[in-house]
C-alpha cells in the first residue's frame, strides 16, 4: 500500500501544484488512500520532496532527486517477496502470489510502466496481467523470471 500511496503522491505533485502536507493528503484521502497529516509527513521525508517556487512565486512540492530508480528497487522488491509461480494462458500472464500480496503486486507491475503490460488485475492470491500478444506476454514472464533469480 505505501508503494501505491508513493507512486499516487509523485502523481499528484506532477499534476497539482500542492502547497501543504493538509492538501496533499486532502487529495490522497480523495484518491481513495485513508492517510493522516502524519503519514503525508513520512511521506515527503521518505520521498525526499521539498518546496520551490512556482510560475505565480508560490511554494509548492516537487521531487528534485530522480527517485524512479530507488521506487523501481522497492517494486521489484515486492515482485520478488511476494511471486510464487507465473503461468501464460495466450496473452494472459497468471501471477501467484503469497496470500495477501497480489493487490501489492498488481500495483507494482502497474507501477513499473512496462511497455508489454496493458493492465492488471488482482485478487487475494492471483493476479491476472495482460499483454497485447502472446509474445509480450512471454517477455513479461522472462522479466519477472529475471527479477526473481536476483
Amino acid at each position: 500500500m505505501k508503494v501505491a500511496r508513493h507512486e499516487k503522491i509523485i502523481e499528484l505533485i506532477q499534476q497539482y501544484e500542492i502547497d501543504t502536507q493538509e492538501e496533499l493528503a486532502a487529495r490522497l484521502n480523495e484518491a481513495g488512500f485513508k492517510v493522516t497529516q502524519a503519514t503525508v509527513s513520512r511521506d515527503i521525508r521518505a520521498l525526499k520532496m521539498t518546496k520551490v517556487a512556482g510560475r505565480d512565486g508560490k511554494s509548492h512540492y516537487a521531487i528534485l532527486e530522480n527517485t524512479q530508480g530507488t521506487l523501481g528497487d522497492k517494486y521489484t522488491r515486492v515482485l520478488h517477496d511476494a511471486l510464487t509461480s507465473i503461468d501464460i494462458g495466450q496473452n494472459i500472464i497468471v501471477i501467484k502470489t503469497v496470500s495477501g500480496m497480489a493487490m501489492g503486486v498488481a500495483a507494482a507491475l502497474d507501477a513499473l510502466k512496462w511497455q508489454e503490460i496493458l493492465g492488471c488485475v488482482a485478487g487475494d492470491d492471483t493476479v491476472l496481467c495482460v499483454t497485447r500478444s502472446t509474445e509480450e506476454a512471454q517477455t513479461v514472464k522472462e522479466k519477472l523470471k529475471g527479477i526473481l533469480k536476483r
